[in-house]
């Protein structure tokens, strides 16, 4: 066992794990972020989506190795001073859900594009959201009813803003 550090959350993150246990149970059974999901354990359904340093990766196939020093972006950590980040805003406001499984998954993947394209095309917003494996079958009402990025042009300080750091948890 390794000790490995990194942050999310907006906060400093240490733990005791083998280098390869998949970041997916760390993030959900020792820090308590159950927000990201389990889906296939492959890497395909993208349920488990997080960013890390910014870039969407599948946590279920990611060694905690990886992660090592790094920022992590959950689903839980999207939301700045108690505010929803405008895409989980847009998602609601949508009603782009049904069993909400995978939507933490495509949240997050859509952040993920728009910090990348701050105005995304229809194409390029199924194109993010194809991967993206529903259950329930709702997936089409996110990309068609949940115009996420008009919201977020609206709230464009949540796309660039630091989040302040929280308390250390060991």
């Amino acid at each position: 066992m390794k000790a490995w550090n990194w942050s999310s959350t907006g906060a400093r993150h240490r733990v005791q794990s083998d280098p390869e246990r998949p970041l997916l149970y760390v993030l959900r059974d020792e820090l308590d972020l159950t927000g990201t999901k389990y889906g296939c354990g492959e890497g395909q359904c993208r349920a488990c989506t997080v960013l890390l340093d910014g870039a969407p990766i599948r946590s279920c196939i990611t060694p905690l190795s990886k992660a090592q020093g790094k920022q992590i972006t959950t689903i839980e950590g999207l939301e700045r001073d108690g505010r929803l980040h405008p895409v989980q805003d847009a998602f609601i406001k949508a009603d782009a859900m049904q069993c909400g499984y995978c939507t933490p998954g495509m949240i997050v993947g859509s952040v993920a594009l728009l910090k990348k394209n701050p105005n995304p095309s229809e194409a390029d917003i199924a194109r993010e959201l194809e991967g993206h494996i529903c259950r329930c079958g709702t997936y089409h009402a996110s990309s068609r009813q949940c115009d996420w990025p008009r919201a977020c042009r609206r709230r464009p300080s949540m796309l660039t803003s630091k989040r302040r750091s929280r308390s250390r948890r060991d």
